[in-house]
């Protein structure tokens, strides 16, 4: 399988659609087109200089067939298969959940193939204003976190933050934000409870938080004590209960607003920057404007040794050798491959599939099933070498390149895990609309179409809508989106976060005991 050749540029359709502007075929062996607007039953669209009547209305996003496809024939989009047709399809039919069948595959191990030379960054790169860590990565925000270790305490933590809601707080730090969540007690002892520990670690340690205090009941699974001690704790029993641990985490973060404010912006090299991949809320423009603008971005990013990280597992199924194909040796392939034959076995645990993700309104922008989907999916992480696959909120090797770390596809489980292994910027794409953020990671907004940028201006910061219109080529929104990354980096706020968005997820795979 090979990635289809993205189309740089689209015909211009802000004026009126015509028949040879309403739809987009992205590969020459495709067979069928994708609607730029909702067109009507009995309309014409011209494709490569054929006419093709349309014989029912094709909402805007959805497919039409420009060949005959017969039962059983294979459905091509991307110049990929994404299912076969359930029925004989005519030209200028409506091609969708009504007679395009979901086909699984099983995953083949990649064959032997050489170690891919990784390609050495461009010097003189851009530079960005971040806070220097000590151990040599770099903040774009400089939060005190206050994380509780169990539901039981989760909200102590959160009045401890909001304490500090309309105080004043010293120059150079970003605010105070809770971490309050639903787990840390009736896990199973294992991977489960070593999870959990990696997560709460993780955003602790994070280099966008310059000082952090945890917050525990005293009795959970997920104690305290197991954490590193320069963490400083506090539990609801040995200090007396809600209200004294609260007064108590006040005058601990008081303390720690000293330590986060010595902090300040210096000039750091773009390669410091560590970006996390996200989509939600997608639909089938995703993968013809926001994706592959962003994965241009992405490619700008580790062309100067940044790293760049895709994840969601669940939404690279049946795309999988478009990034098998670009593992840097035979190691990081095989990896990739047991974190979808686990996340396969962990499905069928609950009798689920991967056709399951694509929600109601995945399918009303358009994306028939979970192969179409992943194959815009994938989109996001350009052209880059994979240099490594990591699990869920493991730290991740800050080396420059491509990661992939095993993620679920929801949202705000994603962005934990992402958060959790030290992404300090994430750049997320949506079709049909997302307001989701995190407590202290910039989460950039990128829309693939114009409507729902107009729609939900407050919560996008900026439309890849220009492609699909035809006013815009994927690299001049590459570039903006670059661009925007390094404002945001800086310190320009993004607009989850002036709108307070601070979701929390951590990903609970276990039992409840």
């Amino acid at each position: 399988m090979e990635a289809a050749p993205y189309m740089a540029n689209l015909l211009n359709i802000q004026d009126a659609p015509t028949a040879d502007n309403s739809v987009i075929r992205l590969h020459p062996a495709d067979n069928v087109a994708i609607a730029r607007v909702a067109l009507p039953a009995g309309n014409s669209v011209r494709v490569d200089g054929l006419d093709i009547r349309l014989a029912s209305a094709i909402p805007g996003g959805h497919k039409t067939a420009i060949r005959e496809i017969p039962a059983g024939g294979t459905v091509i989009r991307y110049g990929c298969s994404i299912g076969t047709a359930m029925s004989r399809i005519a030209p200028g039919d409506h091609v969708h959940t009504h007679n395009l069948a979901f086909n699984p595959t099983e995953l083949s191990p990649p064959s032997p193939q050489p170690d891919l030379a990784i390609t050495q960054r461009a010097p003189n790169g851009p530079s960005f204003l971040g806070f220097a860590r000590e151990n040599g990565a770099a903040g774009t925000r400089n939060y005190i976190a206050v994380a509780a270790v169990s539901n039981c305490a989760a909200h102590a933590a959160q009045k401890i933050a909001d304490w500090f809601t309309d105080s004043s707080l010293p120059p150079n730090v970003d605010g105070v934000v809770a971490f309050p969540h639903g787990e840390g007690c009736g896990h199973s002892i294992g991977p489960d409870t070593r999870q959990l520990h990696r997560v709460i670690l993780g955003v602790m340690k994070h280099p966008n938080v310059g000082a952090g205090l945890l917050v525990g009941l005293g009795c959970e699974v997920n104690q305290i004590g197991d954490y590193s001690p320069s963490l400083t704790g506090l539990t609801i029993q040995s200090s007396g209960g809600t209200r004294a641990v609260v007064e108590e985490g006040v005058r601990n973060v008081k303390r720690l607003l000293e330590q986060a404010a010595s902090q300040s912006r210096i000039p750091l090299p773009v390669s410091k920057i560590v970006l996390g991949l996200n989509c939600g809320g997608s639909d089938s423009f995703s993968g013809i404007s926001s994706n592959p603008a962003l994965g241009n971005c992405v490619d700008r990013l580790c062309s100067f040794g940044g790293t760049a990280v895709l994840a969601e597992t669940t939404e690279i199924f049946g795309a999988e050798s478009l990034l098998l194909n670009r593992a840097c040796n035979r190691d990081v392939a095989e990896k990739l491959i047991a974190c979808v034959r686990a996340y396969r076995a962990y499905l069928a645990q609950f009798g689920g599939s991967f056709d399951d993700n694509p929600s109601p309104g995945n399918k009303e922008g358009g994306l028939t099933n979970i192969v179409e989907k992943s194959l815009g999916a994938v989109a996001k992480g350009g052209t880059a070498i994979l240099r490594d696959v990591v699990d869920y909120a493991e730290t991740i090797p800050a080396n420059g390149g491509l990661v992939f770390m095993n993620t679920p596809g929801y949202d705000p489980v994603s962005l934990t895990g992402l958060a959790a292994g030290g992404v300090n910027l994430i750049a997320f794409t949506t079709g049909r609309g997302s307001a989701i953020g995190f407590p202290t990671i910039p989460v950039i907004k990128i829309s693939s179409n114009t409507s729902i940028f107009d729609r939900m201006r407050d919560n996008i910061d900026l439309n890849a809508g220009g492609i699909m219109d035809g006013v815009a080529s994927v690299p001049e929104v590459g570039q903006a989106i670059f661009d925007r990354m390094i404002q945001v980096a800086s310190g320009e706020r993004t607009a989850s976060e002036t709108l307070g968005h601070q979701e929390f997820v951590p990903w609970r795979i276990g039992p409840v005991l």
